[in-house]
């Protein structure tokens, strides 16, 4: 097998390129929630897409969405789509569905926790410092619940 067969069948990872796609965040009552305690109570919703763009080449998307309510008020809305492009080759299809679902989010997700941190700060909040997430439990997970 010459080198560039080889190099043809070898697997093969790596991102291109990691974007801001959305940002989208809103207070709308930051004058009366800058008055009182801090105390919030926070919802999050994370999920991921992915697709196809090219013969090797994805795009994936980990998307965030948090509301902070604080003494019965909206302090803040935050979404944020966090994406980037992906060269993935020579995997077998149960592979590259987990490389999408569980690799490159983990790849991405420092980079979407940096953004709403400066989100925040730029708002006058403190940063909500997210907690590292599982990428494989999650993906493993989903996967769990589309085979029930």
């Amino acid at each position: 097998m010459s080198q560039n067969e080889k190099a043809q069948t070898t697997p093969h990872f790596s991102m291109q390129k990691i974007y801001l796609k959305k940002n989208d965040y809103e207070a709308p009552n930051p004058a009366s929630v800058f008055k009182t305690d801090w105390n919030p109570e926070v919802t999050l919703d994370l999920d991921i897409k992915d697709q196809k763009l090219e013969e090797d080449r994805y795009e994936v998307i980990l998307s965030i969405s948090i509301t902070a309510n604080n003494a019965e008020q909206v302090a803040f809305r935050l979404e944020v789509d966090q994406a980037a492009s992906f060269l993935i080759g020579n995997f077998p299809d149960d592979r590259l569905e987990e490389a999408l679902g569980s690799a490159c989010p983990a790849i991405m997700f420092p980079y979407l926790r940096e953004t709403v941190d400066h989100m925040l700060l730029k708002g006058g909040f403190p940063p909500l410092m997210l907690a590292p997430v599982n990428f494989d439990a999650l993906y493993k997970d989903k996967k769990a619940q589309l085979t029930q």
